[in-house]
């Protein structure tokens, strides 16, 4: 009878080791603090700040025969006081939560199904991928990049997603935001309802090696925003850029702003640890909004202390015509910013 109890032990033993190698949990995150002298208008304010510092969690599960099962949880925080971070979509003030990721998905020889929240894949494929210098993070973000799905109430919640597979150094991502009748935040005040119209998301990034292109589409109530994009790497110079044409019929402005069209170049020379960036984006006015063109430069420097950690810094400015306000709280004001950082990720 002994035998038999340890015989069953071993086995036990030995199933739990089986399953616990077929599944694996990771942590990962980024803390990123600058101390900046910024200026919008006449008010000039020096201070520490966090640039979408996060912590997040992702794991996979093998299920056999090529199906895998995974999830992403990932929180913003603020690396210079520790509290949570607000997320477009959500009440503010809810502390750490996972507002920029939670979702599960499936995947095999099929692609990827995902269900959850996540940041639209058309942003990715477009503006953050020419954003070198800081990740599209903190002051020097790009201001001018304008999606209505994401920024226009339903936010980054509520996902039906797909991933293609590879073909051939192509992969193409769709997703339908589900509108669910929800709130409308301003803050953490309820300013209404969203509109009952689901949003769409598409995304294609082609790799060609040194040639990396990608466009990105969303739409949501007759409002949409197209991007396209290219970058290419020839020795130790980048180059990228892209181009988005936007319509607004009903978000922005009473009767909607119109049409317009927004571009941004951005450069970036590496020299062993040390890399040298260049950025330039200029909106063009909302063609029923008279006065809203802008534009948006940074030079930054970045060095290298390893694979992981960086110091940095930059100097950025956006320039706002008189019926518009990138980054500033009053129509007219410019914005800029001198910024040194230190970035880890983990």
């Amino acid at each position: 009878m002994q035998k038999n109890h340890l015989l069953l032990a071993l086995l036990a033993t030995v199933g739990a080791t089986s399953v616990m190698a077929q599944s694996s949990v990771t942590l990962y995150g980024r803390v990123n603090t600058s101390v900046e002298r910024q200026k919008a208008g006449d008010v000039t304010t020096t201070g520490m700040f966090n640039n979408a510092s996060r912590i997040g969690f992702k794991g996979v599960e093998d299920l056999g025969g090529g199906l895998k099962a995974g999830f992403q949880l990932e929180a913003g925080f603020a690396s210079d006081t520790g509290a949570g971070t607000d997320w477009p979509g959500l009440a503010s003030g809810t502390g750490i939560n996972f507002g920029r990721q939670s979702e599960v998905n499936l995947s095999g020889g099929f692609g990827m199904v995902r269900l959850g929240n996540f940041v639209p894949e058309s942003y990715y494929a477009t503006a953050d991928f020419v954003s070198m210098h800081n990740h599209d993070t903190g002051s020097s973000s790009d201001a001018l990049y304008y999606d209505p799905v994401w920024f226009g109430g339903l936010g980054t919640k509520n996902k039906v997603g797909y991933r293609s597979p590879s073909l051939g150094g192509l992969v193409i991502d769709a997703a339908v935001s589900l509108h669910e009748k929800g709130d409308l935040y301003v803050g953490n005040t309820v300013v209404g309802k969203l509109p009952e119209k689901n949003g769409f998301d598409l995304a294609a990034n082609y790799n060609l090696g040194a040639l990396a292109l990608g466009a990105g589409y969303s739409y949501v109530n007759s409002n949409y925003q197209l991007g396209l994009r290219a970058a290419y790497t020839f020795g130790q110079f980048t180059v990228g850029g892209y181009y988005q044409r936007n319509k607004d019929d009903n978000q922005l402005v009473p009767g909607g702003a119109g049409t317009r069209n927004n571009f941004r170049l951005a450069g970036m020379y590496t020299m062993g640890a040390s890399e040298f960036h260049v950025n330039l984006g200029h909106a063009n006015k909302w063609s029923n909004v008279a006065d809203s063109a802008a534009t948006q430069w940074t030079l930054g420097y970045n060095y290298n202390l390893s694979k992981r950690t960086k110091v940095y810094g930059y100097y950025t400015r956006v320039n706002n015509s008189a019926a518009i306000a990138y980054k500033a709280s009053k129509l007219g004001d410019d914005f800029s910013s001198f910024a040194v950082g230190v970035r880890h990720n983990f």
